[in-house]
């Protein structure tokens, strides 16, 4: 497939005028005199230079690979329909939609810009995360920077001991048997050659524990309403998850909360101040002291 030139940047420019910065997650700004996103902004949200966006605009530059055409699809929150435009137009073949697509939708994407002062992360339904707030950064790591099978928690799980240090160990008995558990459900709903069948024909040789609970057939297991994470300064915060799920891309937005007056919540303030930082017990109070709650 040859590439738009003109009707591949005559789109990015229509759908960047579309776009108001709090559509976004952006502030807008007191002296901003441009009615859509700025070149810079529509650069930043689809992780490239604004000198790259701005040649595709421009009608001149390289052809776009298919992860810079998805990452534009992303960062101007298009839709499956647009997404398969802007690939046509960049001569590439439209990636599949449905549950191995990690395109975000624009709605559950405009939820998620809003949730700047909680943890939260969009994930898929093999636990992927494709998305994670700043606070959800901070509470479990950078998950999206995994690549391969191990962008999945399920994976991850029963290969990497690390993954099992941000969870309660009294939970990592059943936690196990959960992503089992789940595994074994969309890989009997997806089928032979799916992503998820994939990951089962990794694992059994890898893990002799996930090899045992995968014989037991299990399925039918949910996750608890309140999970129960170990920060590795801040300690146990119990928090509660509340899930909002797109069942065209079969994507789950998860939302962390802690229950008011409690220590979690505390924590979760102080979570908020210093971030994915060193922590520093005395100069951290201090900072919880000089932002107080609203």
């Amino acid at each position: 497939m040859a590439i738009d030139r003109r009707g591949l940047a005559e789109f990015l420019r229509g759908r960047r005028a579309a776009l108001q910065p709090e559509d976004v997650g952006l502030a807008r700004g007191e002296r901003r005199r441009t009615s859509g996103l700025r070149r810079e902004e529509a650069a930043a949200l689809s992780h490239m230079s604004t000198d790259y966006y701005a040649r595709l605009e421009q009608e001149r530059g390289p052809q776009p690979s298919d992860q810079m055409v998805a990452a534009i699809a992303q960062g101007l929150h298009l839709s499956l329909a647009e997404r398969d435009h802007l690939f046509v137009l960049a001569g590439h073949t439209p990636p599949p939609r449905g549950a191995e697509s990690d395109h975000v939708s624009p709605g559950m994407l405009r939820i998620f810009d809003r949730l700047h002062d909680t943890p939260a992360e969009v994930v898929t339904e093999l636990g992927e995360t494709l998305r994670q707030s700043a606070l959800g950064i901070a509470l479990v790591g950078d998950l999206t920077r995994l690549q391969g099978p191990e962008r999945s928690i399920g994976y991850r799980w029963f290969t990497d001991p690390a993954a099992r240090r941000r969870y309660d160990p009294e939970d990592h008995a059943f936690l196990s048997r959960l992503w089992v558990s789940g595994l074994r459900e969309v890989a009997t709903l997806r089928g032979p050659g799916s992503r998820a069948a994939r990951y089962v024909d990794l694992l059994l040789p890898r893990s002799e524990e996930f090899a045992l609970l995968w014989e037991r057939h299990e399925v039918g297991l949910r996750p608890p309403l309140t999970k129960r994470f170990i920060h590795p300064e801040l300690g146990r915060l119990d928090l509660s998850c509340q899930t909002l799920v797109d069942p065209e891309q079969s994507h789950a937005l998860l939302v962390y909360t802690a229950a008011p007056g409690t220590e979690s919540q505390e924590k979760l303030r102080l979570l908020s101040v210093i971030g994915g930082q060193t922590f520093d017990p005395e100069s951290a109070a201090v900072a919880v002291a000089e932002h107080p709650e609203p």
